[in-house]
C-alpha cells in the first residue's frame, strides 16, 4: 500500500483492534465495541485484510494454536495508522467550515 494512501475502514479498525494482540473472532468482537457497534466486521474482510497487512508488513502472526492465529501490530503498522489517524483528524478539522456556514445561515 503506498504510505500515504487512505486507508479503507476496515484496515483502520483492524489495526486499532491489534493495538492488544487478538486472534479473529477476539479482532471482529473489538471492532465491533471500537466503533460502538457501527461496524460488524466478517470473517472474509477480516481475513483478506489481514493478508494484505501481513504482507505489507504492518502484523505478525504471533503464535497459531489449534486453529487460533493470533496476530499483532508491528511499529510500522502503528506508524501506518498513527498517520491515517492523523489524516481523518485533519479531514475533521476542515469539515468544521460546515458547521460554521451553518451558523452563519441562521
Amino acid at each position: 500500500m503506498a504510505e500515504n494512501s487512505p486507508m479503507t475502514e476496515a484496515m483502520y479498525y483492524i489495526l486499532l483492534a491489534l493495538l492488544k494482540p487478538a486472534h479473529g473472532y477476539g479482532m471482529m468482537q473489538r471492532i465491533t465495541e471500537l466503533s460502538r457497534g457501527r461496524l460488524h466486521m466478517g470473517p472474509g474482510t477480516l481475513y483478506g485484510v489481514l493478508t494484505r497487512m501481513k504482507k505489507d508488513g504492518w502484523i505478525v502472526l504471533n503464535s497459531e494454536e489449534d486453529r487460533r492465529k493470533t496476530y499483532s501490530i508491528t511499529p510500522a503498522g502503528k506508524d501506518a495508522l498513527l498517520a491515517e489517524y492523523e489524516r481523518l483528524k485533519h479531514l475533521v478539522d476542515d469539515g468544521k467550515v460546515l458547521e460554521e456556514e451553518e451558523n452563519e445561515n441562521e
